[in-house]
């Protein structure tokens, strides 16, 4: 569960221009090709506001903001415009940016742990590795339902890595497009080999940004306008509650969006009619399913935690559902930025108190997950958590990220 502070505790189809285009088996080992639909997100300039982590409260400014402890924060203005993907990044996304780098599947990078296969982790392992397979199909999807699922055991280095082989690779094509009164421009991109070097130099454990045009982790701040900032007025300030309705400060987690249904057998949601709605823990059960190629007492009960079955069942409730599917937009067009997995930005934050391990490097996540309850949603819900966790990347399958993008692109010619 995405808990205050201060940092975590364990606790239908793709969407038609959020797709992916895989090279046929013949070039198996080529880069792969993706195809990514980003948010035109405008109003630059536009005024942040304050916020006290985890606090049901949104402020003007700082100095209106009443709470002392913990500090509180300026957060959602951003001075240019920009893209931030319409969806998360798919499991099926992951395994062709994992082909891509890794053809070999030596895994020298670490951007697989063990722990992901589908025979670790019956309920949330996304993706296998076979050892002994052709160059560029090492790595391949646990079970065909996770296809459309938010890839769930990222961290930062690996959302990095992901976004530099996008800097890196060819822009193919990109298209403006208008949907439901939002803007959106679609990528198309062939992914490069290089992840080391690009938007981020990741020889620098605080990389940050060294392009100002190019494919991105999101920012806090692009985060959180993409999801909250209101550019017609509505909200608090400008700023809704929820990624998913303006809601009411004050009012606690009265207000928040209705608790999507997943289908047990393949994760889709099933009362996406009913609006608004967000895949997070708002009652009991929380939404849940298992790929139906599992028994049910083996989902139950294997976990490579080797937890009681009892134990299990009330750490580890919450699935990971289809993305896009719950339906209720932002205020920029932008689905699931409200529960399904939380998601990491680039912005390095302090540790918090008690914390200060020398050499650790922590950034900012937001989003609530699937597992957590409402107020994990509401704009003041800013986590914080090393960008290596080992301990969560081996145990915490909500992790997820999407991807945004600054400047402006140009495609490349043959």
């Amino acid at each position: 569960m995405f808990r205050p502070i201060r940092a975590l505790t364990l606790s239908a189809a793709l969407m038609a221009f959020g797709a992916l285009s895989l090279p046929a088996a013949s070039s198996a080992a080529k880069p792969a090709v993706l195809t990514l639909s980003m948010a035109k997100v405008g109003s630059p300039g536009n005024p942040s506001v304050g916020i006290t982590p985890f606090f049901d409260g949104i402020y003007q400014s700082c100095a209106t903001d009443p709470q002392t402890s913990p500090p509180c924060l300026t957060v959602g203005g951003v001075s240019y415009p920009y893209g931030i993907g319409r969806l998360e990044v798919t499991a099926k996304q992951y395994v062709a940016f994992l082909n891509t780098v890794d053809p070999a599947g030596r895994n020298r990078r670490h951007l697989f742990s063990s722990d992901e296969s589908g025979s670790a982790w019956p309920k949330y392992g996304q993706i296998n590795l076979r050892a002994r397979a052709r160059s560029g199909r090492h790595y391949s999807l646990a079970y065909r339902q996770w296809a459309d699922k938010p890839y769930g055991f990222a961290n930062f280095l690996r959302s990095a890595r992901f976004a530099n082989s996008l800097f890196n690779g060819r822009l193919i094509s990109k298209r403006s497009i208008s949907s439901g009164g939002f803007r959106y421009v679609i990528y198309k991109v062939r992914l490069s080999r290089n992840t080391e070097r690009g938007m981020y130099d990741m020889r620098n454990p605080k990389t940050t940004r060294k392009s100002r045009s190019g494919f991105v982790v999101p920012s806090q701040n692009e985060w959180i306008k993409a999801a909250y900032f209101d550019p017609s007025g509505g909200g608090t300030f400008s700023y809704w509650k929820y990624p998913t309705n303006p809601g009411t400060v004050g009012a606690g987690e009265s207000d928040a969006p209705t608790q999507a249904t997943l289908n047990p057998s393949n994760g889709d949601v099933t009362n996406a009619t009913t609006q608004p709605l967000s895949i997070f823990h708002g009652s009991d059960p929380a939404p849940s399913w298992c790929p139906p190629q599992v028994s049910a007492n083996t989902c139950s009960s294997v976990n490579p935690l080797h937890l009681s079955a009892s134990a299990y069942a009330m750490a580890y409730a919450g699935s990971l559902g289809t993305v896009g599917q719950a339906k209720t937009l932002s205020p920029w067009g932008t689905l699931d930025q409200g529960g399904n997995a939380v998601e990491w930005t680039d912005t390095i934050t302090p540790p918090p108190a008690g914390k200060k391990k020398k050499g650790r490097v922590w950034r900012r996540l937001h989003g609530g997950i699937s597992n957590a309850p409402a107020y994990q949603l509401w704009l003041s819900a800013v986590g914080l958590q090393p960008q290596d966790n080992k301990f969560y990347e081996l145990t915490y399958p909500w992790l997820g990220f999407r991807i945004g993008v600054v400047g402006n692109l140009k495609v490349k010619k043959h």
